[in-house]
């Protein structure tokens, strides 16, 4: 069971994330070389996922492994929103909503059909920009879908990365 303490510092480390991985750019190219950095690690862990990468309303990049399903691709829609309309991640949106004790299917007032605030969906930040897209990964249990989202960020930015 998760604490008070716990919870706050879960959020201040998924805030810490977000500051971290601010792009300077982020081109259909890119979009492209980071998908496919993301396939190459599930590939190689052999995870059963499905990755989505979306500027806009415009979907850039989509990849179902074998494992996963047509289930992973609504959850990716459902985590992509919640990225959409919070602008953080929807690890974050969910952690925030858990340290005041509650959970945002209870919360939110937001369609669970439509929204789903599960470890995954992280922003695509661009420097001057703010978030300009999203990227998600579904099939694997929430924690690790985020934490790959993540690697792979930190993976492929290496020195291009805006520190905050």
């Amino acid at each position: 069971m998760s604490t008070d303490a716990d919870n706050v510092t879960e959020v201040a480390e998924l805030e810490a994330q977000e500051r971290n991985l601010v792009l300077r750019h982020f081109t259909y190219e890119d979009a492209w070389a980071l998908g496919s950095l993301l396939v190459e690690m599930a590939r190689l862990r052999e995870a059963p996922v499905a990755v989505d990468i979306r500027r806009g309303a415009q979907q850039l990049f989509h990849c179902a492994l074998p494992g996963s399903s047509a289930d992973n691709d609504a959850w990716i829609d459902r985590k992509r929103r919640v990225v959409e309309r919070y602008g953080e991640s929807s690890f974050l949106v969910s952690a925030r909503f858990r340290a005041k004790g509650k959970t945002f299917e209870d919360s939110s007032r937001l369609d669970p059909d439509l929204y789903a605030a599960h470890g995954g969906s992280f922003p695509i930040a661009v420097e001057g920009a703010g978030v300009i897209g999203s990227v998600t990964v579904s099939g694997l249990p929430q924690t690790e879908d985020h934490a790959m989202v993540v690697e792979a960020l930190e993976r492929w930015l290496g020195g291009d990365a805006v520190v905050g």
